[in-house]
């Protein structure tokens, strides 16, 4: 579903990203983890083309990222991405935050659209806060929208970017909780995040980041077991402690 091979990127002289290759099967859920600074948000976000990369290929269901010939609307159409600020449409109701892009890009009509947002808004817990606007709502509720507005794009593939780490913790595990009904319903996931309860609960594998590097890329299993490396043994005393 998706291929990443010998991918880097630059900001002036510092090298983000330094060679990094993987594959994301269908249906598998991927953790991207590692400290900060290490590239993990730039790596998913070159997946979708929200951030070009000078050196490499990525493919994502056959399309070529990056490509002229592959419109950066095309791969949003098959790339759902969930923020780790919401990014909701302040001025829209919640259900309008869920209808627009389907009317715009997908070419929906009204009726079709709000009854897909209906069912999604029910999916993640939220019917009944349909007319409401997103400063109504609290931070976790906020991102289930979030995650219920990218699924209306009926993507084959979801990316989300740290998408607990600006909620109080109290609202961590209703976010963590849809992400896992939606792992267990066969989604093709890559999260980064630190969540190590929602990693050893759901992911496929793990990828573990430094300096803009993959340094592991094991089954969960392998990674919280038995870690090959210093670097991510140190990463997880540390996480877990």
């Amino acid at each position: 579903m998706i291929a990443l091979e010998n991918v880097s990127k630059w900001y002036g002289q510092f090298k983000v990203l330094d060679g990094c290759t993987t594959q994301v099967e269908k249906g598998q859920v991927v953790v991207v983890c590692g400290p900060s600074g290490s590239g993990k948000s730039t790596l998913i976000k070159t997946v979708n083309g929200l951030e070009p990369f000078q050196q490499g290929q990525i493919l994502v269901d056959g399309m070529k990222v990056g490509c002229p010939e592959v419109r950066h609307s095309q791969l949003c159409m098959r790339v759902g991405m969930v923020f780790q600020h919401f990014e909701l449409f302040p001025h829209l109701s919640i259900l309008d935050n869920l209808t627009l892009a389907q009317i715009r890009v997908l070419k929906r009509k009204k009726a079709e659209a709000e009854d897909k947002g209906m069912k999604l808004l029910e999916r993640v817990g939220l019917r009944a806060h349909a007319q409401k606007y997103p400063a109504q709502l609290s931070g976790g509720q906020q991102q289930r929208v979030a995650i219920a507005r990218s699924l209306s794009m009926d993507p084959v593939v979801m990316l989300f970017d740290e998408p607990t780490s600006a909620l109080d913790p109290e609202m961590v595990n209703e976010v963590l909780d849809v992400m896992t009904e939606l792992a267990q319903e066969g989604m093709t996931m890559v999260c980064v995040t630190h969540e190590m309860g929602f990693a050893k609960k759901v992911a496929s594998r793990v990828i573990f980041m430094d300096t803009g590097s993959i340094v592991e890329d094991t089954t969960k299993d392998e990674f919280f077991e038995a870690p090959k490396s210093a670097r991510a043994q140190d990463f997880l005393k540390k996480i877990l402690h």
